[in-house]
């Protein structure tokens, strides 16, 4: 069964009382990033349930993080920029 993109959606849900909290995802990019962390960590992330087109994961409340959106000015973006592209010159020179 196939889902469109709207119906791929992610839900994380937990409330004060308890330690862990529950993310279901039918996204197939979400599923494989938790899935690789629960390969890496099993401690911490867990596949509690599954269906063919989705999964329900565990782990603990602390490990979900909202952060505020980074700021960069122009002058830093414009160094990314140049470091990027002297990077691909010495990538491309070596393929040569």
């Amino acid at each position: 069964m196939k889902l469109t993109k709207y119906e791929q959606e992610t839900i994380i849900n937990f409330n004060n009382d308890e330690q862990e909290a529950s993310i279901y995802t039918a996204s197939p990019q979400m599923m494989r990033k938790l899935d690789a962390l629960a390969a890496a960590y099993p401690e911490h992330y867990r596949v509690v349930g599954q269906t063919e087109v989705s999964k329900t994961y565990s782990c603990e409340k602390h490990l979900i993080n909202l952060r505020k959106p980074r700021k960069q000015n122009e002058e830093h973006s414009q160094w990314a920029r140049q470091r990027m592209q002297k990077m691909n010159r010495h990538k491309n020179a070596g393929n040569l």
